[in-house]
C-alpha cells in the first residue's frame, strides 16, 4: 500500500501551538477512554485480592470487562468527532495512544494474567510463565500503537510496507481495541461457563493475538461507515436480528464477534497469499523437454 505521489503534504499546522491545541469534545472522549482504562484496571486488582468472595470477585472482573469495552466505546468516537468537526490535532493523536495503552494495553495484560491465564495453575509451566504471556501482550500492543503513530503521521510519505492486500482505510495489524475486547470477552466466558476442558488453548491464543497486533496482516477499520452508508433491506434485517442475539446471548457473544474478526482477517490474508503462489506459479515458465530419442 503506497502513496501514488509520494510527496510530503503541505503544513498542516502553522506551528507547534496550532499542533498541540487542545478540542475540547473529542479530547473528553479520549479522557474517557483513559478513565474507564484506570478503572478497568482498579477492578481487576479489587477482584483478585480484595474480595476473598467468588461472587464478589467474579462481579468485579465483569465489570472491569465493561469498562474496557466502554474504553473502546470511547475511543470510537474521539477520532469521528474530531473530523467531523474538523478539529485534529497531532496533541490529540498522541493523547489517544497514550489512553490506549493504558485502556488496551495494561488493563487486559492485568486481567489475562489475573484470570485468563489462572485456570491454568494446573500446569506449572503455564503457572511459571503466566506474566510472562500478560508482559508479551502489553509490549506488543505498545508497539503496534507506536507504529501506527508512524505509518499515519501526516509529514511522512507512506511507502509500501509489504501489505499488497490492503486497502487504504484498513489497519495493519490488528487493531489494539480489538485484542483487548478479545481478553475482555474471553474473560465473560470464563466466568460464566466451565472452560477447564480448554485451558491449554488460552495461552497459545493470548500469544497469537499479540503477535497479530505487531503483524502487517489488514484489518477493516469501518472507518467509511457513516451517516451517508446505506445498505439493502435484507442486510439491515440480518444487522439489527444479530444485535438483538448479541444482546440476548451477551456471555458469549461478545467472545465469538471479536473471534470472528480475529480470525476472518486472518485467513483472508492467508487466503491472499495462496493465491499470489498460484498465481507466481502460473507465470513461471516451464522449460521444454528435448525429444524422446530411440
Amino acid at each position: 500500500m503506497s502513496d501514488p505521489t509520494n510527496e510530503k503534504p503541505d503544513n498542516l499546522w502553522k506551528d507547534t501551538a496550532e499542533a498541540g491545541r487542545i478540542y475540547i469534545l473529542p479530547n473528553l472522549f479520549t479522557a474517557g477512554n483513559l478513565f474507564f482504562g484506570f478503572l478497568a484496571i482498579i477492578w481487576c486488582i479489587r477482584g483478585k485480592y480484595a474480595s476473598p468472595d467468588e461472587v464478589q470477585s467474579a462481579r468485579f472482573f465483569t465489570e472491569a470487562v465493561f469498562f474496557i469495552l466502554g474504553a473502546g466505546f470511547c475511543d470510537a468516537l474521539d477520532g469521528r468527532v474530531a473530523r467531523l468537526g474538523g478539529r485534529e490535532s497531532l496533541f490529540g493523536k498522541e493523547f489517544d495512544s497514550i489512553a490506549d495503552v493504558v485502556s488496551f494495553g495494561m488493563a487486559p495484560a492485568l486481567m489475562m494474567f489475573f484470570l485468563i491465564l489462572d485456570p491454568t495453575n494446573g500446569y506449572p509451566f503455564f503457572r511459571q510463565i503466566g506474566w510472562l504471556i500478560g508482559f508479551i501482550y502489553l509490549l506488543c500492543a505498545g508497539v503496534r500503537l507506536a507504529r501506527f503513530n508512524v505509518l499515519t503521521n501526516p509529514y511522512i510519505p507512506r511507502g509500501d510496507i509489504g501489505a499488497a492486500n490492503a486497502r487504504a482505510d484498513d489497519f495493519l495489524g490488528l487493531p489494539a481495541p480489538m485484542a483487548a475486547g478479545t481478553v475482555a470477552s474471553l474473560v465473560l466466558v470464563i466466568l460464566n461457563f466451565d472452560l477447564k476442558a480448554f485451558t491449554l488453548l488460552l495461552p497459545p491464543l493470548m500469544l497469537l493475538i499479540a503477535w497479530l497486533m505487531i503483524s502487517l496482516i489488514p484489518y477493516p477499520s469501518f472507518k467509511h461507515v457513516g451517516w451517508q452508508t446505506h445498505m439493502q433491506a435484507r442486510h439491515f434485517i440480518g444487522l439489527i436480528i444479530m444485535a438483538a442475539l448479541m444482546f440476548q446471548f451477551w456471555r458469549f457473544s461478545f467472545a465469538v464477534g471479536f473471534l470472528l474478526y480475529i480470525f476472518w482477517g486472518l485467513g483472508k490474508s492467508i487466503q491472499y497469499r495462496r493465491q499470489q503462489k498460484k498465481a507466481a506459479a502460473a507465470e513461471t515458465p516451464t522449460e521444454p523437454t528435448s525429444p524422446h530419442e530411440e
